[in-house]
Protein backbone atom coordinates (compact mmCIF):
# COMPACT_ATOMS: atom_id res chain seq x y z
CA UNK A 1 0.00 0.00 0.00
CA UNK A 2 1.12 3.49 -0.67
CA UNK A 3 0.78 5.64 1.91
CA UNK A 4 0.41 9.79 1.55
CA UNK A 5 1.71 12.03 4.36
CA UNK A 6 0.97 15.82 4.41
CA UNK A 7 3.95 17.70 6.02
CA UNK A 8 2.62 21.50 6.43
CA UNK A 9 5.02 24.33 7.91
CA UNK A 10 5.74 27.98 7.20
CA UNK A 11 9.50 27.34 6.55
CA UNK A 12 10.17 26.11 3.29
CA UNK A 13 13.20 24.76 3.85
CA UNK A 14 11.83 22.71 5.87
CA UNK A 15 9.22 21.53 3.86
CA UNK A 16 11.37 20.63 1.50
CA UNK A 17 13.97 18.63 3.30
CA UNK A 18 11.07 16.80 4.83
CA UNK A 19 9.94 16.21 1.55
CA UNK A 20 13.30 14.43 0.26
CA UNK A 21 13.50 12.28 3.78
CA UNK A 22 9.83 10.37 3.44
CA UNK A 23 10.12 10.54 -0.47
CA UNK A 24 13.29 8.20 0.20
CA UNK A 25 11.40 6.11 2.31
CA UNK A 26 9.06 5.35 -0.38
CA UNK A 27 6.11 7.91 0.99
CA UNK A 28 4.08 10.27 -1.39
CA UNK A 29 4.37 13.93 0.14
CA UNK A 30 1.49 16.47 0.01
CA UNK A 31 3.09 20.03 1.50
CA UNK A 32 1.21 23.00 2.83
CA UNK A 33 2.33 26.60 4.38
CA UNK A 34 -0.86 27.02 6.43
CA UNK A 35 -3.50 25.14 8.64
CA UNK A 36 -5.79 26.08 5.78
CA UNK A 37 -4.01 24.91 2.83
CA UNK A 38 -3.33 22.07 4.69
CA UNK A 39 -7.61 21.25 5.31
CA UNK A 40 -8.40 21.94 1.61
CA UNK A 41 -5.58 19.18 1.44
CA UNK A 42 -6.96 16.78 3.48
CA UNK A 43 -10.45 17.30 1.81
CA UNK A 44 -9.28 16.80 -1.65
CA UNK A 45 -6.83 13.86 -0.98
CA UNK A 46 -6.38 10.45 0.75
CA UNK A 47 -4.15 11.25 3.60
CA UNK A 48 -2.49 8.70 6.02
CA UNK A 49 -0.25 10.57 8.14
CA UNK A 50 -0.13 14.80 9.15
CA UNK A 51 3.21 16.24 10.09
CA UNK A 52 2.38 19.86 11.28
CA UNK A 53 3.90 22.83 12.43
CA UNK A 54 2.55 24.69 15.79
CA UNK A 55 3.49 28.40 14.78
CA UNK A 56 1.93 29.06 11.12
CA UNK A 57 0.44 32.20 9.57
CA UNK A 58 -3.35 32.19 8.85
CA UNK A 59 -3.61 28.87 10.64
CA UNK A 60 -2.01 27.79 13.36
CA UNK A 61 -1.04 24.31 14.26
CA UNK A 62 -2.72 23.70 16.95
CA UNK A 63 -6.27 25.23 15.38
CA UNK A 64 -5.57 22.90 12.68
CA UNK A 65 -5.53 19.61 14.40
CA UNK A 66 -8.48 20.69 16.30
CA UNK A 67 -10.00 20.47 13.05
CA UNK A 68 -8.66 17.59 11.50
CA UNK A 69 -9.76 15.49 15.05
CA UNK A 70 -13.24 16.20 13.58
CA UNK A 71 -13.06 14.78 9.91
CA UNK A 72 -10.40 12.21 10.55
CA UNK A 73 -8.57 9.95 13.08
CA UNK A 74 -5.44 9.55 10.80
CA UNK A 75 -1.35 9.82 12.85
CA UNK A 76 -0.63 13.49 13.96
CA UNK A 77 3.00 14.63 14.96
CA UNK A 78 3.15 18.41 16.01
CA UNK A 79 7.11 19.27 14.44
CA UNK A 80 7.91 22.86 16.50
CA UNK A 81 10.81 25.30 17.04
CA UNK A 82 9.82 25.12 20.68
CA UNK A 83 11.29 22.92 23.49
CA UNK A 84 9.06 23.54 26.56
CA UNK A 85 7.21 21.06 27.64
CA UNK A 86 3.76 23.35 27.05
CA UNK A 87 4.08 22.75 23.16
CA UNK A 88 3.65 18.97 23.60
CA UNK A 89 1.35 18.71 26.21
CA UNK A 90 -1.15 21.50 24.02
CA UNK A 91 -0.18 19.19 21.02
CA UNK A 92 -1.13 16.06 22.92
CA UNK A 93 -3.71 17.32 24.30
CA UNK A 94 -5.70 18.72 21.30
CA UNK A 95 -5.28 15.23 19.39
CA UNK A 96 -1.42 15.14 17.94
CA UNK A 97 -0.07 11.00 18.67
CA UNK A 98 3.86 12.38 18.64
CA UNK A 99 5.92 15.32 18.84
CA UNK A 100 9.09 16.49 17.73
CA UNK A 101 11.38 19.49 18.07
CA UNK A 102 13.22 21.46 15.78
CA UNK A 103 16.14 21.36 14.80
CA UNK A 104 15.27 17.61 13.84
CA UNK A 105 17.06 14.56 12.65
CA UNK A 106 16.26 13.33 9.67
CA UNK A 107 16.61 9.25 10.89
CA UNK A 108 14.57 9.97 13.88
CA UNK A 109 11.89 11.87 11.57
CA UNK A 110 11.52 8.84 9.66
CA UNK A 111 11.29 6.47 12.32
CA UNK A 112 8.90 7.99 14.36
CA UNK A 113 6.52 8.18 10.77
CA UNK A 114 7.39 4.65 9.84
CA UNK A 115 6.61 3.72 13.36
CA UNK A 116 3.33 5.43 13.59
CA UNK A 117 2.32 3.84 10.00
CA UNK A 118 2.90 0.30 11.05
CA UNK A 119 1.40 0.94 14.58
CA UNK A 120 -1.70 2.40 12.68
CA UNK A 121 -2.37 0.55 9.31
CA UNK A 122 -0.79 -3.24 9.81
CA UNK A 123 -1.83 -3.24 14.10
CA UNK A 124 -5.12 -2.03 12.59
CA UNK A 125 -5.74 1.25 14.96
CA UNK A 126 -7.18 3.05 11.98
CA UNK A 127 -10.05 1.16 12.45
CA UNK A 128 -12.63 3.50 14.24
CA UNK A 129 -15.96 1.92 14.05
CA UNK A 130 -19.07 3.97 14.66
CA UNK A 131 -19.94 4.18 18.21
CA UNK A 132 -16.67 4.57 18.59
CA UNK A 133 -15.87 7.68 20.79
CA UNK A 134 -12.78 10.21 20.44
CA UNK A 135 -11.51 13.00 22.70
CA UNK A 136 -8.00 14.22 21.84
CA UNK A 137 -6.12 11.40 23.24
CA UNK A 138 -8.46 9.03 24.42
CA UNK A 139 -10.75 6.49 22.60
CA UNK A 140 -13.41 4.06 23.67
CA UNK A 141 -14.73 1.45 21.78
CA UNK A 142 -18.06 0.58 23.05
CA UNK A 143 -18.76 -2.67 21.08
CA UNK A 144 -15.18 -4.16 22.71
CA UNK A 145 -15.89 -1.63 26.53
CA UNK A 146 -12.29 -1.05 25.32
CA UNK A 147 -10.66 2.44 26.33
CA UNK A 148 -7.22 3.86 24.68
CA UNK A 149 -4.92 6.16 26.01
CA UNK A 150 -2.67 7.56 23.41
CA UNK A 151 -3.23 4.54 21.64
CA UNK A 152 -2.40 2.14 24.47
CA UNK A 153 -4.88 0.12 26.60
CA UNK A 154 -5.80 0.91 30.10
CA UNK A 155 -7.84 -1.49 32.10
CA UNK A 156 -10.45 0.08 34.30
CA UNK A 157 -13.63 -1.31 36.06
CA UNK A 158 -17.20 -2.12 34.52
CA UNK A 159 -18.44 1.26 36.57
CA UNK A 160 -14.81 2.99 35.92
CA UNK A 161 -16.10 1.99 32.43
CA UNK A 162 -19.44 3.18 32.35
CA UNK A 163 -18.48 6.75 34.35
CA UNK A 164 -16.24 7.49 31.66
CA UNK A 165 -18.65 6.71 28.97
CA UNK A 166 -21.48 8.89 30.21
CA UNK A 167 -19.11 11.94 30.13
CA UNK A 168 -17.47 11.59 27.23
CA UNK A 169 -21.07 10.83 25.55
CA UNK A 170 -22.35 14.02 26.43
CA UNK A 171 -19.47 16.31 26.26
CA UNK A 172 -19.40 19.70 27.69
CA UNK A 173 -23.17 18.46 29.95
CA UNK A 174 -22.21 18.36 34.10
CA UNK A 175 -23.61 15.32 35.72
CA UNK A 176 -24.27 15.32 39.71
CA UNK A 177 -22.80 12.56 41.73
CA UNK A 178 -26.54 11.52 42.11
CA UNK A 179 -26.98 11.06 38.24
CA UNK A 180 -24.08 9.85 37.68
CA UNK A 181 -24.57 7.10 40.37
CA UNK A 182 -28.60 6.60 39.39
CA UNK A 183 -27.28 6.14 35.88
CA UNK A 184 -24.64 4.04 36.09
CA UNK A 185 -25.66 1.57 39.26
CA UNK A 186 -29.52 1.75 38.10
CA UNK A 187 -30.51 2.54 41.46
CA UNK A 188 -31.73 5.25 43.81
CA UNK A 189 -28.70 7.50 45.10
CA UNK A 190 -28.81 7.89 48.52
CA UNK A 191 -25.24 10.16 50.11
CA UNK A 192 -23.12 8.71 47.04
CA UNK A 193 -21.07 11.80 46.88
CA UNK A 194 -17.91 10.55 48.58
CA UNK A 195 -18.20 7.04 46.02
CA UNK A 196 -18.69 8.77 42.90
CA UNK A 197 -15.54 10.97 44.18
CA UNK A 198 -13.50 7.88 44.08
CA UNK A 199 -14.40 6.77 41.00
CA UNK A 200 -13.41 10.01 39.76
CA UNK A 201 -10.24 10.38 41.38
CA UNK A 202 -9.11 6.52 40.03
CA UNK A 203 -10.15 7.06 36.73
CA UNK A 204 -7.89 10.49 36.43
CA UNK A 205 -5.20 8.53 38.07
CA UNK A 206 -5.43 6.13 34.80
CA UNK A 207 -6.18 8.48 32.36
CA UNK A 208 -5.29 12.16 32.87
CA UNK A 209 -1.12 13.16 31.95
CA UNK A 210 -1.19 15.00 36.04
CA UNK A 211 -3.94 13.26 38.16
CA UNK A 212 -4.15 16.80 40.36
CA UNK A 213 -4.69 18.82 37.46
CA UNK A 214 -6.88 16.83 34.87
CA UNK A 215 -7.88 18.31 31.92
CA UNK A 216 -9.96 15.46 30.49
CA UNK A 217 -12.52 15.38 33.83
CA UNK A 218 -13.43 18.45 35.32
CA UNK A 219 -14.81 19.05 38.25
CA UNK A 220 -17.74 21.60 38.49
CA UNK A 221 -17.75 23.11 42.14
CA UNK A 222 -20.80 22.77 44.29
CA UNK A 223 -22.67 20.47 40.55
CA UNK A 224 -20.88 17.56 39.31
CA UNK A 225 -18.11 16.25 36.87
CA UNK A 226 -18.37 17.18 33.01
CA UNK A 227 -15.82 16.65 30.11
CA UNK A 228 -15.75 19.85 27.80
CA UNK A 229 -13.06 19.40 25.18
CA UNK A 230 -12.93 22.05 23.03
CA UNK A 231 -13.15 24.81 26.48
CA UNK A 232 -10.28 22.59 27.50
CA UNK A 233 -8.45 23.45 24.35
CA UNK A 234 -9.33 27.05 24.31
CA UNK A 235 -7.93 27.88 26.97
CA UNK A 236 -4.53 25.56 26.44
CA UNK A 237 -4.47 27.22 23.06
CA UNK A 238 -4.76 30.68 24.86
CA UNK A 239 -2.04 29.73 26.96
CA UNK A 240 0.39 28.62 24.49
CA UNK A 241 -0.22 31.82 22.31
CA UNK A 242 0.52 34.11 25.56
CA UNK A 243 3.63 31.83 26.53
CA UNK A 244 4.85 32.12 22.88
CA UNK A 245 5.00 35.81 23.54
CA UNK A 246 7.36 35.78 26.39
Amino acid sequence: MDYNILVCDDEKDILDAIEIYLKAEGYKVFTAKDGLSALKILEKNEIHLAIIDIMMPVMDGITLIMKMREMTNIPIIVLSAKSEVTDKIVGLNVGADDYITKPFNAVELTARVNSLIRRYFSLGASEIKNGDLKIGRLCISDESKEVRVEDEIVSLTPYEYKILYLLVKNPGRVFSSTEIYERVWEEEAIDVRKIISVHISHLRDKIEINPRKPDLIKSVYGMGYKIEVKWCYLILKIFWENFSLI
